[in-house]
């Protein structure tokens, strides 16, 4: 268990303490993305979907649950995000329509935002899902993962290539 920063002596779930790690500005970014059909597509992209704007309440979902981190996510710290930007774009995929979802976090303290910004795509995602259900339940969420992150003793990591 030495290896685990998130075990105890004992081996149980612990915090673990960040108290004396430097103070530096750190971000990251994450992507997610949900696939639709072209009823749900021309809906969103028109406007029409009943519940309202799909892409404006994502886009505040994922914001919430970004600053929301810590409260479902046992182990993360709260803490302040100083920053987040949630970016939309559409893909063809095969006949659908690919809505890919990027968030951008940032934040000046002694650990970093990677968890947030995952939440963030996550949450996007979900509520696209949640707002168009009822046109039909075939959507796909598809890869979540980190893109890249800044700052801390790691450095930076920036992921090669795209996974779709």
């Amino acid at each position: 268990m030495a290896d685990f920063t998130h075990f105890n002596s004992e081996g149980r779930a612990k915090m673990v303490d960040v108290s004396d790690k430097p103070e530096t500005a750190r971000t990251a970014i994450a992507y997610s993305s949900i696939t639709v059909n072209e009823e749900i597509y021309e809906k969103i992209t028109g406007n029409r979907m009943k519940k309202g704007d799909v892409l404006a309440v994502a886009q505040v979902a994922g914001i919430m649950a970004c600053k929301k981190t810590s409260d479902i996510i046992p182990m993360c710290h709260p803490i302040p995000i100083t920053g987040i930007d949630i970016t939309f774009s559409w893909e063809e995929d095969g006949g659908d329509h690919r809505l890919n979802i990027e968030a951008n976090v940032k934040t000046k303290g002694n650990t970093g935002v990677e968890m947030e910004a995952l939440t963030a795509v996550s949450a996007a995602a979900l509520t696209v899902y949640d707002m168009c259900k009822a046109v039909d339940k075939g959507m796909v969420i598809g890869k979540t993962y980190l893109v890249e992150k800044t700052g801390g003793k790691n450095g930076v990591f920036k992921r090669e290539a795209q996974v779709k």
